[in-house]
């Protein structure tokens, strides 16, 4: 059943619908793939019972012909999203017996269209990291392997289970999340498609938060097409969700495989960062000859408050994490550590269960939101940030989308950057500003480095105009050529 573990999400539900195969064969060929693969760390926990039983109701449906458009998919979910009855810990000690009594949308969305649970993802502790190193389960260690060591990766964070599973065939299609780039980073080191939708397209209802105006969710898949599968189930309005658009989601899906010729593509000159490598720039220069060679038209343009995103978005995601941590005391749910004084309960209980990144950000959001420094800090940012998504805008009066590198490196070893928490921010330098201006990002592979690790291209497209970056995502995809798989170490 191992061939069944490596389809695309598209031909799986496809040989579901012909009876080719059961959707129990897909859940155990995948049940049997994680518990040969635990070396990778990509699951924190595992639901083979639960997975068997929602196939057997698929292939009833099936069998039927009643079933949904994702009809026996086995998935993944990041640990970030509620399931009813299965721990939801969102990578942290603090959370780590918290059992949900709900269901988040986006995943009810998935069980209505007769998707499969896997089991739960791991990730950086609360979303809070770029390598996966801080959660609380222990680091994601990525399937892909340098030519030049056999030292482990980094899968990319935060969403780097999600990301693992889906380079090693251990699900057809997961869900992530994105606050500064946390599923098109992950997707750019392990070789998968991500794609952060526009903010508001997938509610957040249910999903443990980190920045609330800035987090996200949306699939990490095998192909743009996959990807655009996933997205619709994911998508619609939430009435639960304030901040969930009141719009239908269309079929993201149809837009693959459309001519891209006569769009206008934007190459923002502010992205040629000082320092990166020149792989980076050679792949960014291959991807605009095969847009322009699929009928594109290159137009530079210029996004000036670029070099002002970083140092915005870690005064503002800091700032909303400060807030939306403060519900985690001890009192209600989660960890409980009895102190002599109430006070003392609350820091021992948030010592013992928040890491040390999470710690560091609380502080941070606490400091820039006090008395004296919020006008300085804070507010200031939030001008900033306006600022960026008016540079977006008029690049759109430009512009159909927007192509540039996804990451500034390929992965790098477990450990590198965990001791300088800067290092580690700037693997986030081209994709925070998505999220500050609230717009759709696509990651699709586009090629290997010098040591076979996989590099990917980033396209930036309008508000709920994802669409758009499907075609020219599928276009990339195609002429890229993308076939490289990581070798199955992890399985020996």
């Amino acid at each position: 059943m191992s061939d069944l573990t490596s389809l695309t999400l598209k031909d799986a539900l496809a040989g579901l619908k012909a009876r080719r195969f059961s959707a129990v064969e897909i859940a155990q060929a995948h049940i049997d793939a994680i518990a040969a693969s635990r070396a990778l760390n990509a699951y924190v926990l595992e639901t083979p019972e639960r997975a068997l039983a929602m196939a057997e109701a698929s292939d009833a449906r099936l069998q039927a012909g009643e079933g949904g458009p994702l009809e026996g998919a086995a998935l993944g979910i990041k640990d970030l999203f509620c399931t009813e009855g299965v721990r939801s810990a969102a990578g942290s000690r603090i959370l780590e017996s918290f059992i949900p009594p709900y269901e988040s949308t986006v995943t009810a969305n998935l069980w209505r269209d007769g998707a499969v649970m896997l089991g739960k993802l791991n990730m950086d502790e609360f979303a809070m990291g770029s390598s996966n190193e801080t959660s609380a389960f222990g680091p994601v260690v990525n399937p892909w392997r340098s030519r030049a060591s056999n030292r482990p990766l980094t899968p990319g964070g935060s969403s780097g289970g999600s990301a693992a599973a889906v380079a090693a065939n251990l699900a057809l299609g997961a869900t992530a999340t994105d606050t500064g780039g946390s599923i098109r980073q992950p997707a750019s080191f392990t070789g998968t498609v991500g794609i952060k939708p526009t903010y508001g397209r997938c509610s957040r209802w249910g999903v443990v938060a980190f920045a609330s105006s800035l987090d996200q969710a949306g699939p990490l898949a095998k192909t743009v097409e996959d990807a655009a599968i996933l997205l619709r189930s994911m998508s619609g309005h939430d009435p639960k969700d304030s901040t969930s658009l009141p719009v239908e989601a269309p079929d993201f899906a149809s837009f693959v495989g459309k001519s891209v010729k006569g769009l206008k593509v934007g190459v923002p000159k502010e992205y040629r960062a000082d320092g990166m490598p020149a792989e980076i720039e050679t792949l960014w220069a291959d991807g605009v000859a095969w847009l322009k060679d699929a009928g594109c038209e290159i137009v530079e343009v210029s996004l000036p408050h670029t070099k002002y995103a970083l140092p915005a978005y870690y005064i503002v995601a800091p700032a909303e994490a400060s807030s939306n941590l403060a519900r985690y005391d001890g009192m209600r749910y989660g960890l409980r550590v009895d102190g002599p004084t109430l006070t003392d309960t609350y820091e021992a209980t948030r010592a013992a269960g928040f890491g040390e990144e999470v710690r560091r950000r609380v502080l941070i959001g606490t400091y820039v939101l006090s008395a004296g420094y919020y006008d300085a800090y804070y507010l200031k940012a939030l001008k900033v940030r306006r600022r960026i998504a008016d540079d977006f805008a008029q690049a759109f009066e430009k512009v159909d989308a927007l192509l540039t590198p996804t990451a500034p490196s390929a992965a790098f070893g477990l450990g590198d950057n965990a001791a300088d928490p800067v290092a580690m921010y700037l693997n986030d330098v081209f994709t925070v500003t998505v999220n500050l201006a609230g717009l759709p990002g696509l990651s699709v592979p586009a090629g290997l480095d010098a040591q076979g690790l996989p590099l990917g291209l980033q396209l930036i497209g309008r508000a709920l105009d994802e669409g758009t970056l499907f075609q020219l995502g599928a276009a990339l995809e195609q002429a890229a050529n993308f076939r490289a798989r990581p070798d199955p170490w992890w399985r020996a």
